[in-house]
């Protein structure tokens, strides 16, 4: 394994060495010390091991890399994430896994407010509880909650779906429950299992979704807006 050692250099160094078009391998970032902005676009398959607590953005706008953070994140983890695979071994702030396209973030523990805002794409899988507002404008993809879900889940919601396992404390507009169906089935069970995450029934979680009430104005839904 490559080490990075943060305490012998600059983070853009460090962040250089993981997006050069020469990297390979497995890499660990040692000392991150809560720094901002770590191991973001990188584009070569490579394996990342941050070594403690990270702070805002860590793993942006990642392609193809899989991330993994020993310690808590701070807002925006994974932010925009195309592809790749980013685990966050603790908690993490608000506004996780934002307007990501594609891959795969697990969060071991819980997440702030507004978790998946503005996804589009991406799978998102926390084994604790996510914040209010989570899934906010939500447009594809699949955010799962083992745990519980604060006010406003899935609030303007579009086509992304949302499991959710414990309680809803309130939906957000244009939110509704949904029959699950095989497939639906299928899908939750695949996502666990990429997660790691095993002794949660896929029958356990509760399916929501939009309910296409706010595609288009209409005056009889004004209150909704």
């Amino acid at each position: 394994m490559q080490e990075i050692d943060l305490a012998q250099c600059t983070l853009r160094e460090a962040n250089s060495q993981l997006q050069s078009e020469d990297a390979t391998g497995a890499w660990a970032i040692r000392n991150p010390r809560g720094r901002h902005a770590l191991a973001v676009g990188l584009t070569a398959p490579i394996d990342v091991l941050i070594d403690g607590q990270a702070g805002y953005y860590a793993g942006g706008m990642n392609q193809r890399a899989t991330i993994t953070i020993e310690g808590n994140a701070g807002p925006g983890v994974a932010e925009n994430m195309m592809s790749g695979r980013t685990h966050v071994r603790g908690n993490a702030s608000m506004a996780a896994g934002a307007t990501g396209h594609g891959g795969l973030l697990v969060i071991d523990g819980d997440a702030g407010a507004r978790c998946g805002i503005s996804m589009k794409g991406i799978d998102i899988v926390v084994r604790g509880s996510v914040g209010h507002m989570s899934a906010f404008m939500a447009q594809s993809g699949t955010l799962v909650v083992c745990g519980d879900a604060g006010e406003a889940l899935g609030d303007s919601l579009y086509e992304a779906k949302i499991f959710v396992r414990g309680e809803v404390r309130s939906l957000g507009a244009d939110c509704e429950e949904k029959d699950m169906t095989a497939q639906d089935t299928v899908l939750l069970q695949s996502l666990l299992d990429s997660a790691g995450i095993t002794g949660y029934p896929a029958g356990s979680f509760r399916l929501y979704g939009s309910a296409r009430r706010l595609y288009h104005f209409h005056v009889d839904n004004a209150a909704a807006y």
